[in-house]
């Protein structure tokens, strides 16, 4: 099982640093964003399974042909308080690395979940306290400040919130293509979406493709919630809106604003063209296939 052990940590590492980087600098996801978060999700998943799965396969190997039955013999080994002879030094020492990983791994996601939770909800507290609810529409709230800003705020109990900046500086149609931008990160949960990159990113934070998967996954978002609202409103009117509004919304929430606007202007109001269907099947099977090269490894 050596072999399948380095196969595994190759697979992972180019997944975390050379794949990434080279996903985040591609220009294509702007045509099919859907496609390409959904492959983003399966470089993280794959790649964090592939390197945990790595020190198992290895440290495990010299207990029985296959990877489960060799977990098998080493835990009932541990429940009865023995240590399996035929596991050297590097085939602990493999076990204890994939151990830290796995536990840095989870440990920083539910470390970041934690602090983003308590955030919003002291953040959804100051907007009960001093927003006030606009009738024109269900459930967002209007902050009295002059700045022109909307943010989403997602959890179970969410808000969609904009500034008495914004109905002042622009008009109708403009105000519906915000919120319609909005509401789609409400609906389609981006929040979630993101959580695990942003943890990911905070777990080697020296390794740059983890970075630029965070921000490359941030960027296609908005681009998704662009899509919608200029399928639902006006594309122009979206653009305009978006050129009005500026700054930055709380760190807690979801913003309808990167700092690749230029970028996301450009594609609203020229949208590309979307990527052939065929080319779009195959995208989502590649990302099965990827989730599915660690798991398989491991069961056969």
């Amino acid at each position: 099982m050596e072999p399948v052990a380095l196969g595994l940590l190759v697979f992972g590492a180019a997944l975390a640093e050379p794949v990434s980087r080279r996903l985040a600098r591609a220009r294509w996801p702007e045509r099919d964003p859907v496609g390409a978060l959904l492959l983003w999700q399966a470089v993280g998943l794959a790649g964090g399974l592939a390197l945990v799965a790595s020190g198992v396969v290895y440290g495990v190997a010299p207990l029985a042909p296959t990877t489960t039955g060799a977990v098998g013999v080493l835990v009932r080994s541990l429940v009865g308080g023995t240590w399996p002879p035929a596991l050297g030094g590097l085939h602990a020492v493999a076990l204890v690395l994939a151990l830290a990983l796995a536990l840095r791994l989870l440990g920083v996601l539910a470390v970041v979940t934690v602090r983003t939770l308590r955030a919003r909800a002291r953040h959804r507290d100051l907007l009960d306290l001093l927003g006030t609810p606009w009738p024109q529409a269900p459930g967002a709230r209007v902050l009295d400040h002059p700045v022109p800003v909307a943010y989403c705020l997602p959890g179970l109990r969410s808000r969609l919130v904009v500034s008495a900046g914004v109905l002042d500086a622009l008009d109708v149609a403009q105000v519906f293509a915000v919120l319609t931008h909005e509401r789609t990160h409400l609906r389609e949960r981006h929040d979630l979406v993101v959580l695990p990159f942003v943890a990911w990113g905070a777990t080697a934070p020296f390794v740059r493709g983890m970075v630029c998967a965070q921000i490359a996954v941030a960027a296609l978002i908005e681009m998704r919630a662009d899509d919608v609202a200029a399928q639902k409103a006006d594309a122009h009117e979206l653009s305009q809106a978006l050129c009005a509004m500026g700054g930055a919304a709380p760190a807690a929430a979801l913003s309808s604003f990167t700092t690749a606007l230029d970028r996301r202007l450009a594609r609203i109001t020229d949208p590309p063209a979307p990527l052939p269907l065929p080319l779009r099947v195959l995208l989502r099977l590649v990302a099965v296939g990827l989730v599915a090269v660690p798991v398989l490894a491991i069961v056969l």
